[in-house]
């Protein structure tokens, strides 16, 4: 057992990390764990691997996000304004690499293989650019005549840039209202919201205009009639299938023809196996976890540790609820995974490294720490 009067690196993070939220996360993974179990096999067999293939790739995956996302909570909020900002250089070069060499699959560049890896530099790419725009807007609130209102404006454009050439736009939408939430939490003006959400609006229309399976998605999610809706109806029957206490464990049958039942929609495969008990447990975790980081990310004395802890909460939470819209047919199909239990490799490591961050910012540091790392980040770009 830990004492509060050992000092070492391990003690100081017991005590001042976020327990309960640490728990929540770590829920959610063992919950990812058994739905991978019950969702995937029969994905694999289908096209013609082993049935514990999907399964033993998730448990492989394990060991290193849990390793990133313990490793990263250790990190003082100067570090992880450095470590952000390589994370998504590095990313962005990923994703033009992908652009210029990555295969197509179903009209999108989205993956490159590295080392034998499969990775979706995406992924990486927005929790880091969070932390960079959180820091930014919190440079503007202390330094006015500082342009970082506009520089958070240049990031946002090139990320989304190469994100709708991909084209992504599942991620374009989460990454704009993720931006928007951090301008508006740095106390933008009326204007600008005015503003925004007509350039939303008339990039939404465009697409709509200009790129037929956005369209195609649209069209049968306003009309059902107009084209293939398999995916969606057959979760739809799952979550009637499943009541409230569900089919039991390996009992599920829509499963058996949803192509995506192990990522885009293993939450409408946990309603069926296991319920909407289940389904309302999963629910509550993220709304935990998302609001205790706000809750505590309000409390800092910080600005740039509220404004990135924030952003990090928000984008696990409206990723969370965009998968479980879509699940319920509230949405268009956006193909987004639901975070640590959809299976996914490059998805668990970047959603680790994101909550790995949040956790670090939410760490209840005492005055005379925080001022000393404020005053010693002063002169640094970073």
């Amino acid at each position: 057992m830990l004492s509060r009067e050992q000092r070492n690196p391990l003690s100081d993070w017991w005590w001042t990390v976020d327990r309960l939220q640490l728990a929540a996360i770590i829920a959610l993974i063992l919950g990812g764990v058994i739905l991978s179990l019950a969702a995937s096999p029969q994905v694999a067999t289908r096209i013609g691997l082993d049935p514990f293939h999907f399964f033993n790739h998730h448990v492989m995956f394990l060991l290193p996000s849990f390793t990133v996302l313990i490793g990263v909570s250790f990190l003082s909020p100067r570090q992880i304004r450095r470590t952000a900002l390589i994370v998504f250089a590095v990313s962005i070069a990923l994703i033009v690499i992908t652009l210029l060499v990555g295969p197509e699959v179903k009209g999108s560049r989205r993956w490159i293989t590295l080392i034998g890896v499969n990775i979706q530099a995406s992924e990486s790419a927005k929790p880091a650019f969070v932390v960079l725009a959180a820091w930014l807007f919190a440079e503007s609130t202390k330094k006015p005549e500082m342009p970082a209102t506009s520089m958070a404006l240049v990031l946002l454009l090139t990320l989304v840039s190469l994100l709708v050439m991909e084209p992504d736009f599942g991620q374009t939408m989460l990454i704009s209202m993720v931006w928007g939430s951090l301008f508006f939490i740095a106390g933008m003006r009326m204007i600008w919201v005015v503003g925004l959400t007509g350039v939303a609006g008339t990039g939404l229309f465009a697409a709509y205009l200009l790129v037929p399976h956005v369209a195609g998605r649209i069209k049968r999610f306003m009309n059902p009639a107009s084209g293939d809706t398999f995916q969606v109806d057959t979760a739809m029957e799952a979550f009637s299938n499943g009541g409230w206490f569900g089919l039991g464990p390996g009992e599920g049958i829509a499963k058996r023809s949803l192509p995506d039942s192990h990522t885009d929609f293993v939450f409408a495969v946990a309603a069926e196996e296991f319920g909407i008990i289940l389904c309302l447990i999963l629910l509550a975790l993220f709304a935990f976890i998302v609001l205790r980081a706000l809750s505590r990310a309000y409390r800092s004395e910080d600005m740039f540790a509220r404004f990135a802890a924030s952003g990090l909460a928000i984008l696990f939470g409206i990723q969370a609820a965009i998968n479980m819209a879509v699940n319920l047919q509230l949405i268009p199909a956006k193909g987004m995974t639901l975070p640590f239990i959809s299976y996914g490799g490059s998805s668990m490591v970047s959603l680790a490294y994101g909550v790995g961050m949040m956790l670090a910012l939410t760490r209840q540091r005492p005055r005379t720490e925080l001022e000393s790392m404020n005053a010693s980040a002063a002169p640094s770009y970073a």
